[in-house]
């Protein structure tokens, strides 16, 4: 398992900092700043439907409720359905975004966050027409490599490019150039700068990390020597594992309307 020191952690016993699963993902992943629910209904030609596709644990889901009517989150993992967030105007289910529950032409808006690179996307694109009303937009969100300090970042920026750089899926380099590289048939709108801004201990970094594939990856593969060592490293240059840090992330998206 990845595990730091216990010792520098002040634990009688190692804990397993990566538990995996949806209840890591809800706990440790991080949330989307309120402007981007707020940019994306100001894109839609209405606020009575907005679908979320790969929803996950509902992070964006649950904030596109503050603007909508209605919202549909959609996932594939019935763990990430099991640990959504709970809202009044939210429904979700368990479903692909290549077949969503959703009635034809009554969504306004369509969203896949951090998730269409999973897609099949000519599939998807198809069901986007299909639910979509008139001048619906569709958007598709992601988050790049996070940015910590300048005491921290080296060693981080080998750990992701070196160590699990080989451990990542084909569909991460979509994530990391912001799916710029994504086909996008739509009529293509601007879209404002916005970034993720945390401040986390090292506990909440690391369960972070462990919601990464390419982490689980590295477990089954029985490499936890790398994790070992990026752990005790990470650690070290920390200290007070109960300091907080700035973590940031840049927020890229492509915008259409159908």
């Amino acid at each position: 398992m990845f595990k730091p020191p216990a010792a520098s952690f002040g634990a009688a016993a190692p804990r397993n900092w990566f538990d995996q699963g949806g209840k890591a993902y809800a706990r440790f992943r991080p949330e989307y700043p309120p402007e981007l629910a707020q940019f994306l209904a100001s894109a839609a030609p209405g606020t009575a439907l907005a679908v979320d596709a790969g929803c996950g644990n509902g992070q964006l889901t649950v904030q596109l409720a503050a603007h909508f009517h209605r919202v549909q989150g959609a996932d594939p993992s019935a763990d990430q359905i099991a640990h959504a967030v709970a809202h009044p105007r939210v429904a979700y289910a368990c479903a692909p975004a290549e077949a969503l529950p959703v009635a034809d032409h009554e969504a306004q808006l369509i969203t896949a966050a951090q998730a269409a690179h999973w897609f099949d996307l000519p599939r998807f694109y198809a069901e986007v027409r299909r639910i979509g009303a008139p001048r619906a937009v569709l958007a598709l969100i992601s988050y790049g490599v996070p940015q910590l300090d300048p005491a921290l970042n080296p060693r981080f920026s080998r750990f992701y490019c070196d160590e699990i750089g080989p451990f990542w899926p084909a569909e991460r380099a979509l994530v990391d150039t912001g799916y710029a590289d994504l086909p996008f048939p739509f009529e293509e709108q601007s879209v404002p700068a916005l970034g993720i801004c945390k401040t986390w201990n090292l506990e909440a970094l690391l369960g972070y990390l462990s919601t990464w594939s390419a982490v689980r990856s590295v477990r089954e593969a029985a490499r936890e020597d790398i994790l070992q060592g990026f752990a005790a490293d990470l650690t070290a240059l920390w200290g007070d594992p109960a300091q907080s840090r700035e973590i940031r992330w840049p927020i890229n998206m492509r915008v259409g309307t159908l």
